[in-house]
């Protein structure tokens, strides 16, 4: 043990000792019940001064990496005046040690800071973006990618992930779409609480576990017009049956924290609505863990019109928010609002309990540095094993969109022509949200084809064309060292390079799309089609008749009906991560068979958004005429009412046949269950993983019903020429919802159940729930 070691040691146990026998009886809060470390919490909170009590609820950025307008400083004298509850932004074990010898050698209290980062898809090893990782379907691999992000993480000094965000959203036009789950609240639920288990494991005070923070509280992904921080208005019901069950879900797994959105609900913004964050989240659903804002949240309510910064702070605290991410407004006004009596020390104290709480929680009073042993910096980052898994991971998560005469996969032999903006950019191939991770070391398509094909493949490579024509627009979508180099030849000349390159090739892999920063915070889009230059590129290179292979970079559903309709192959990558080159490869080549299934649906165009499978009839549906106009029926005069590609949709290498459906029962009354059972054939040439999803109607309501929902879902992998047959176990609780009242409830009657490998399933049965 080194010196400074021993004496970090001896000054903890000093602290923890004067703490745990110190008298609370007096100018002590009321006890804190059912919480395991009520006693300690109270202890500390009888020495605190009102300053040190509000610096508790501070959450500064440590100004590495900053997203809004506003900038922290002198964090090192507000951490030794006891300014600063935690930190966020900061990396690498050595400096978080510097910066929590701080708080714990120089404050008067030496309460230890927590330290958090946005680690939303890994750390310095990358999995795919959120929406491009629920592609998978697999809950066991979902949540293994959030136990290695921790593991990672924590390494590194962070002890608290702004993650995972669960925002349900229908509208490809948000940029967040790219961070979420996609449009359903099954599937959102499940993932919500694989990846809260990831990150938080079983014991919080393992060093390699973290504190989670599900976010946005709450139906930040349905801003008007899709506009990023924009207006969110929707009824009660809607909320409660399609929006708010992600997040729910991750309280009931246990999540320790949870972040404000930045939108309004009813009027009211979140972070100041108290009927959300106090009445809902922890009187309704029994969360007890910590609510945070997002940042500059506080300061963002004076440009809703709510009240000036001293007014908005108050607000904020009293409906439940604990701690103040950047705004200073808790540390700069509460002190005056209580003085004022437009706050009370009880609200004080019930939100420094909670931060105080979740320290406990993770250990830190009784290791500080816990987080910061640099061996483990050394040795858990970055490694082989964790980025063969992410390579794992990210040819998991591929969706296969078409694949005319099995074009793919592709041939170990002969001349492959590949070309694109993104064909060989390493920076991009991570996505959104990757802030920690070495985006220079990933690996880009060129790297990986070279490195998968072999020696009996020759490579040809070519650029072909900028990401957009517009210099301008392209700078604001490569931003955050993300950069595709803008090339100084002409338009023309990049395209006359690969058509030189096309014409030497058997095959072409054109590797087109969005870049990183077209999608994410801040990146809405009302043009939801490839950029025109790439467009254009494509159009060429299909021209010379060679077989052309559609690479496909997003972030986001893109409408690409000329697309699909021109090119043989098309196969949707997402953002995949530090392993991508490899992991598309792997794909191409067909090591791996695609399994990946859509979880967001692809518009026809922008007028069809927002579009998602699970909405309601209206009392003039289409019905059995989709595909053709009808007057005087719930249709568009020029485009049909289906989407490009629905809800999990997905194709293989090989094919699945369904059939024999059956039914355990025709009847279920309230208390019993009923089993779906399915035969699933792989009649292709390929073994491969099949994700089966079962869907429910309940034909007739009291409030009207969606036209199908998800309520089950199983990948099975099945050997060509196999069958295997599936089940699933339906119960009450999957057939219930929130009627007009709020209630959440089951109604007798009629109910079909639909299987079938995407939302279009075919294969119906019925039951009838008794009383």
């Amino acid at each position: 043990m080194t010196k400074l070691t021993k004496i970090n040691s001896i000054l903890s146990c000093i602290f923890a000792a004067v703490i745990f026998s110190c008298n609370t009886s007096q100018n002590s809060p009321a006890k804190t019940s059912g919480n395991p470390f009520g006693k300690q919490v109270d202890s500390i909170l009888s020495l605190m001064t009102v300053e040190e009590k509000i610096g508790q609820l501070n959450l500064p950025s440590s100004g590495d990496i900053t997203t809004g307008q506003a900038k922290s400083s002198n964090i090192a004298k507000k951490i030794e005046e006891g300014k600063v509850g935690g930190l966020f932004n900061i990396k690498s074990a050595a400096k978080i040690r510097d910066v929590q010898k701080i708080a714990i050698e120089k404050s008067r209290l030496k309460i230890p800071l927590l330290f958090g980062m946005d680690v939303i898809h890994g750390y310095e090893t990358t999995f795919p973006i959120p929406l491009g990782l629920s592609c998978s379907w697999d809950m066991e691999m979902i949540k293994k990618t959030a136990q290695m992000a921790a593991q990672e993480a924590t390494a590194d000094g962070i002890n608290w992930t702004f993650s995972p965000m669960v925002d349900i959203s229908r509208d490809p036009r948000w940029g967040r779409v790219s961070e979420g789950s996609g449009e359903d609240p099954y599937l959102g639920s499940e993932i919500a609480k694989a990846m809260v288990h990831g990150y938080q494991g079983d014991d919080l005070t393992k060093n390699n576990t973290m504190l989670a923070c599900v976010k946005h509280f709450a139906l930040y992904g349905a801003p008007e017009a899709g506009r990023d921080y924009n207006t969110v208005d929707m009824s009660k019901i809607r909320m409660y049956n399609e929006y708010l069950p992600p997040y729910q879900a991750a309280v009931d797994a246990g999540v320790g924290s949870v972040m404000a959105s930045f939108n309004e609900i009813d009027g009211i913004p979140a972070t100041g609505n108290k009927w959300l964050l106090t009445d809902l989240l922890r009187n309704d659903w029994g969360f007890n863990g910590f609510v945070v804002t997002d940042y500059t949240g506080i300061e963002e309510m004076v440009y809703h019109g709510v009240g000036d910064f001293q007014q908005v702070s108050a607000q904020a605290l009293t409906a439940g928010v604990d701690m103040d991410m950047v705004s200073d407004g808790f540390l700069t006004t509460l002190k005056k609002s209580l003085d004022e009596g437009k706050i009370s020390i009880n609200d004080i104290d019930a939100a420094v309990k909670r931060i105080l709480t979740a320290k406990f929680e993770l250990g830190l009073f009784e290791d500080p540095y816990k987080y910061c042993d640099e061996t483990r910096t050394k040795t858990e980052i970055f490694t082989k094993e964790n980025r063969d898994f992410a390579r794992k991971v990210a040819s998991g998560s591929m969706v296969l969109l078409k694949n005319d005469n099995q074009l793919l996969p592709l041939k170990k032999s002969g001349t492959i022509a590949l070309i694109g903006p993104l064909a060989n950019n390493a920076v991009n191939m991570a996505g959104t949200w990757s802030v920690a991770t070495k985006q220079d070391l990933s690996n880009p398509l060129l790297e990986g084809l070279k490195t998968v094909a072999g020696e009996g493949v020759h490579v040809l490579y070519a650029k072909g064309s900028n990401l957009d024509y517009d210099l301008a627009f392209e700078k604001r979508a490569t931003m955050f060292g993300k950069t595709i180099p803008r090339d100084g030849r002409t338009d023309k000349q990049l395209l006359d390079e690969a058509l030189a390159m096309a014409s030497k090739s058997d095959v072409i892999v054109a590797a087109l799309g969005e870049s990183a920063e077209m999608s994410g915070e801040s990146s809405s889009r009302t043009n939801l089609q490839i950029p025109q230059v790439q467009k254009d590129l494509l159009n060429a290179l299909l021209k010379t008749g060679k077989p052309v292979v559609l690479v496909l970079f997003t972030g986001r559903p893109l409408a690409i009906v000329e697309e699909n309709a021109q090119v043989p192959a098309i196969l949707n990558v997402w953002f995949s991560g530090s392993e991508a080159g490899l992991a598309i490869s792997d794909v191409l080549f067909g090591a791996v068979n695609p399994s990946g299934k859509l979880t967001a649906t692809f518009p026809m165009n922008v007028g069809q958004v927002p579009i998602f499978y699970n909405h309601k009839n209206t009392g003039r549906p289409l019905g059995n005429n989709e595909g053709r106009f009808e007057k005087f029926k719930s249709n568009y005069l020029d485009v049909r009412n289906e989407p490009l590609y629905p809800f999990g949709y997905g194709l293989s290498y090989t094919t699945f046949d369904y059939s024999n459906l059956k039914l355990s029962a025709t009847e279920m009354n309230v208390s019993g269950s009923i089993e779906a059972s399915v035969d699933v054939t792989n009649s292709g040439n390929y073994d491969g993983k099949e994700v089966v999803q079962l869907y429910i109607r309940d034909v007739v309501g009291s409030v009207t019903r969606p036209v199908k929902e998800l309520k089950g879902f199983q990948k099975v992998e099945i050997k060509k020429g196999e069958t295997k047959t599936v089940t699933f176990k339906l119960t009450e609780s999957d057939l219930k919802f929130y009627n007009s009242n709020l209630d959440f409830v089951s109604e007798p009657g009629m109910f079909q159940v639909f299987v079938g490998t995407d939302s279009n399933a075919k294969l119906m049965k019925e039951f009838e729930l008794t009383k």
